[in-house]
């Protein structure tokens, strides 16, 4: 099995398990946020559904700037487009990581950037790899959110308290 077809089943179980939590996102709370200095729900839960985004990034450009001259062009998804921005989202990066060989993940880097500082120079399968467990990380600070707002947690790795299913 090549690298590219790894991260094809891992984004498929994954782009489930995000889909899940992303059902659950109560509608009405976008702002609220457990603490001062936390994100507030709406912008953690529109990361979130976005993140897979990020593969097409990482394979058609050299490098990304998060802090660009004249600011990003990031879009804040609507709360209640949470679910069609992700399908759309894993559904551009599953096309875009079914033409790609690991040659070009294993041998090309990648560079992050913010206000032109370079913040990482890697190779690509590994700003990959970071990219999903970067994910993973949101969505399960995501869950916590949704506890905290008396919303449904559903299975991601195994059984939640309100969803006994095995993820």
């Amino acid at each position: 099995m090549t690298m590219t077809e790894r991260f094809l089943q891992e984004l498929d179980r994954e782009a489930a398990r995000t889909r899940r939590t992303l059902e659950q996102v109560p509608a009405g709370r976008d702002d609220w946020k457990p603490h001062a200095k936390s994100m507030s729900l709406g912008r953690l839960a529109g990361l979130v559904a976005s993140m897979p985004t990020w593969i097409p990034l990482i394979v058609k450009q050299d490098e990304l700037d998060l802090t660009p001259p004249g600011g990003s062009q990031y879009r804040q998804p609507a709360m209640n487009e949470l679910v069609q921005v992700h399908d759309k989202a894993v559904a551009d990066a599953r096309t875009v990581l079914g033409g790609v060989t690991d040659d070009f993940l294993l041998n090309t880097r990648w560079r992050l950037r913010a206000g032109g500082q370079v913040v990482s120079d890697e190779p690509r399968h590994i700003v990959m790899r970071e990219t999903i467990n970067h994910l993973a990380h949101h969505r399960g600070q995501l869950t916590v959110y949704l506890r905290m707002n008396e919303a449904k947690v559903p299975a991601i790795y195994g059984p939640s308290a309100d969803d006994q299913h095995f993820g």
